[in-house]
């Protein structure tokens, strides 16, 4: 992985139910959308959003509520996340000496904007057309 930032920076975050606080301490890598199948299925959303930085993971409170779930078929697929929640979290990829933080995890706005989005041939086809469709600040009207 090279390096998109070399400045140290810090970031904060947690999950939705806020039991689960984490701090990552180093260098921003790269930030992806991922379309692949098995990043719909675990955010349940059109894609992932994973920042990947180069550091400390540091737990802030909540550590033993983190559980983690690893595709035995995949050779680079886990999942972190609150078990009372099920936020995603951040966790450790030792074969990539990085750590894959969920950008929708974050305090802050990431330190790098989206560089790439990965794994387009396994887009879903409803999400081609999301820009076209009708926005909204709240709820759309009744």
């Amino acid at each position: 992985m090279e390096s998109a930032s070399e400045s140290t920076m810090t970031l904060t975050g947690g999950c939705l139910c806020g039991k689960v606080r984490y701090e990552v301490t180093g260098q921003a890598r790269r930030f992806y959308l991922c379309y692949c199948q098995r990043c719909r299925k675990v955010t349940g959303s059109a894609h992932a959003s994973n920042l990947f930085a180069r550091g400390d993971l540091n737990w802030l409170a909540g550590a033993e509520e983190v559980s983690s779930y690893e595709l035995p078929e995949a050779q680079h697929f886990a999942n972190s996340f609150c078990r009372g929640c099920g936020s995603r979290v951040p966790r450790v990829i030792p074969a990539f000496k990085a750590i894959m933080i969920p950008a929708g995890s974050l305090d802050q706005e990431p330190p790098l904007a989206p560089e790439a989005r990965i794994f387009e041939e396994s887009r879903a086809r409803w999400c081609e057309s999301v820009h076209s469709v009708a926005g909204h600040a709240g709820y759309p009207p009744a």
